[in-house]
């Protein structure tokens, strides 16, 4: 594996997933065609999803006209909230301080385990185990402070609960798989095949 401290090393494309308190870095060297860096600034705006008054900037470094390289160095990251984030990528015009918005996507921050207390569940599996409590009648003190869609949980029908624990359900079965193939492990949809 090479060092990923070392610029010259930063892969090419936004990081699908960080770790909060981390040391982050990709490049994109496909918009230096189109928007020199030399005329150009681009910048990472981020929000977490559902809103809020947080938000993550992380603009570029101009120092290589081949590439645009974004850095989050690891106090910044520390300051992450984990969860699900979108994203836009703006690049601004120099000379006439004009911006647009070139690309959007998201990223998932996980939990730094080292920090104490650190729940390491993904929102989905937070969210299965709270509807799944509420259901059965031993809902902790904060299950109050979970909403979906704008209306706590507390304040739903029980039909209403069980389709969210579904869609929950899919979602942490989904990041799990998600998980699963980035690191290389089998899931239950790989074909394993024999030659005799």
């Amino acid at each position: 594996m090479a060092n990923l401290f070392d610029a010259a090393n930063a892969p090419e494309g936004e990081p699908t997933t960080v770790t909060v308190g981390d040391f982050i870095q990709w490049k994109r060297s496909d918009l230096v065609q189109d928007y020199p860096v030399a005329t150009h600034s681009a910048e990472y705006v981020a929000r977490i999803t559902g809103g809020g008054a947080s938000e993550i900037k992380l603009a570029a470094t101009e120092s290589d006209p081949a590439y645009y390289l974004f850095t989050a160095d690891s106090a910044t990251s520390a300051d992450f909230e984990p969860g699900y984030y979108h994203w836009q990528l703006e690049i601004t015009e120099t000379a006439s301080g004009n911006r647009i918005v070139v690309d959007t996507g998201t990223f998932t921050a996980l939990a730094d385990l080292d920090v104490n207390n650190t729940d390491p569940r993904t929102h989905a599996e937070i969210m299965v185990d709270k509807i799944e409590a509420l259901l059965q009648g031993r809902a902790d003190k904060d299950v109050g402070s979970y909403s979906i869609a704008g209306r706590s949980i507390t304040k739903m029908s029980v039909q209403e609960l069980l389709d969210w624990r579904d869609y929950y359900r899919r979602e942490a079965k989904k990041e799990k798989k998600d998980s699963d193939i980035r690191n290389g492990r089998p899931t239950n949809t790989t074909v394993k095949v024999r030659f005799l």
